[in-house]
C-alpha cells in the first residue's frame, strides 16, 4: 500500500508538472464542473494550481490559489512518511495525533474558506481563482 500510494502521488505530480494548470483556460479538461456550470469556486478549486506552485517552491502563489491545501500539506506528508516508513522500513517516528476536535475545526475552517472565497465584495474577491 505505501508503494502504491507513492506511485499515485508521483503520477499526479508528473501530470501536474506536464500540463501546467496555471496556463490552462477555465474550460480546459479536466475541469471543475461546479465552477464551469455556476461560476463558483468549489472547496477544491485552485488545488491543482496550488500543487503546481508547491512543486515549484512558490508557497505564496500556492497559498493564493488554495490556502487550506498549503496549510494541510505538511501534515499530510508527515502522516504519510510516518505510516509508510513504519510499514516499509520499521521506522518509529513520533505519532501525529489529530483528534476529532482538531479535525472538526479544520473542516469548519475549510467550509468557511469555501464560502468566503465566493463572496462578491472586497477583500474576498482577492480569493477568486
Amino acid at each position: 500500500a505505501p508503494v502504491g500510494i507513492l506511485g499515485c502521488f508521483v503520477s499526479a505530480s508528473a501530470y501536474v508538472l506536464a500540463t501546467d494548470p496555471t496556463d490552462a483556460p477555465a474550460d480546459a479538461l479536466p475541469t471543475c464542473l461546479l465552477k464551469l456550470t455556476t461560476g463558483f469556486d468549489c472547496p477544491g478549486c485552485g488545488g491543482t494550481r496550488a500543487f503546481w506552485y508547491v512543486l515549484h517552491g512558490n508557497l505564496p502563489a500556492a497559498a493564493r490559489h488554495h490556502a487550506i491545501f498549503v496549510f494541510a500539506l505538511p501534515f499530510l506528508v508527515y502522516l504519510y512518511v510516518a505510516w509508510a516508513g513504519q510499514r516499509v522500513f520499521g521506522w518509529r517516528l513520533p505519532a501525529l495525533r489529530i483528534g476529532p476536535r482538531a479535525l472538526g475545526i479544520f473542516l469548519v475552517a475549510w467550509g468557511v474558506f469555501s464560502v468566503v472565497r465566493n463572496l462578491p465584495w472586497a477583500p474576498f474577491t482577492s480569493l477568486y481563482v
